[in-house]
């Protein structure tokens, strides 16, 4: 054999076996870097089945399923305010595979409740918000208050005058109004419900003034013009009430209390890992069962990284602890 044939020959069975050690790699290589998520995932909801939070979580969990090719599991651990759901997955192994689908109840029972079982602040990791949407101050159609700025007006000049309804101690209707104290300096005397449907009854019966509610459960008698909005809690308008101003608009410079959904991991979840979950959930958000739900609870679909939905997560901590101090409020 000449040199040239023989050179050749060598560097066939070079690349013969090159290959073959290539292709013995593949399998170590999938064994070392797996698909995300390689079990089922378990999707905790810190409220009774049924209600609007539980059908909003079925709704992603179905998306996720099929987008990922594996099983979702909706979890319903309810009680102490959410604090058995928020507990169990602060606790969970930080793989991605225990979620936890939340409302801003989770910024708020830090500051109602000071000996939780897990730490508000290291204990769980925002992944991203869902939605945002307001509450609303509503009143009588014969009432005497006209406008959100009228309102603030007489308020400010009958101290203790005003009673104003919500859904309880410690809820975001609650809370709610309790900010509009503390930003405007007003006085006004709490009445809590056990939910919202009895105290818009009692609106609409004369025994209160004025009542805060979230968007769904004033929807209705807005509708049939059995109660009128004098404005929304949030930021900015919400599209499902561009005519109805907000307390910023009105005098109140500042103020916003708006609802919003997220969901969490336990603390010490991997960045890349979180980003990933952020970005699957993205996808499923497209599901149209799932833009249903999030309109059925009047939200505004947001979706923000998780940088930003944990920086607000934080921050409605201190918000609400400092309001929870300031007008010594207790949960029932």
């Amino acid at each position: 054999m000449n040199p040239l044939s023989q050179t050749a020959s060598l560097r066939r069975r070079e690349l013969v076996l090159a290959a073959g050690l290539a292709c013995a790699s593949v399998p170590a290589l999938a064994q070392t870097t797996p698909s995300f998520p390689a079990r089922p995932v378990r999707l905790v909801v810190p409220f009774p089945a049924g209600g609007g939070t539980d059908n909003m979580a079925r709704a992603l969990a179905d998306s996720l399923s099929k987008m990922w090719g594996q099983t979702v599991v909706v979890d319903n651990k309810a009680g102490a305010g959410t604090v058995v759901g928020n507990d169990f997955v602060s606790k969970s192994v930080p793989d991605g595979l225990t979620l936890l689908l939340n409302t801003s109840a989770v910024a708020i029972v830090p500051g109602l409740n000071p000996r939780l079982p897990y730490p508000a602040e290291t204990g769980l990791s925002a992944v991203t918000t869902l939605g945002h949407a307001p509450n609303v101050a509503v009143v009588r159609p014969d009432s005497p208050i006209r406008s959100a700025s009228d309102f603030l007006a007489q308020v400010r000049a009958k101290p203790g005058r005003f009673t104003y309804g919500s859904a309880g101690n410690g809820t975001s209707t609650h809370l709610a109004a309790e900010l509009l104290k503390t930003t405007a300096k007003v006085f006004m005397v709490h009445v809590p419900y056990r939910g919202a449907t009895p105290a818009m009854t009692d609106l609409m019966g004369g025994q209160i003034d004025v009542a805060f509610g979230t968007l769904p459960s004033v929807a209705p008698y807005l509708a049939n013009g059995k109660l009128r909005a004098l404005a929304v809690t949030s930021a900015t308008r919400s599209a499902l009430l561009p005519d109805v101003p907000t307390f910023a608009e009105s005098g109140l410079a500042g103020y916003a209390a708006p609802v919003w959904y997220g969901i969490f991991v336990a603390g010490g979840t991997p960045a890349p890992l979180v980003q990933q979950l952020y970005q699957s959930i993205q996808r499923a958000a497209d599901s149209e069962e799932f833009r249903k739900r999030i309109r059925a609870e009047g939200l505004t679909l947001t979706l923000d990284p998780p940088a930003v939905a944990d920086a607000l997560y934080r921050a409605d901590i201190a918000k609400w602890k400092q309001v929870i101090q300031v007008q010594s409020i207790k949960a029932d």
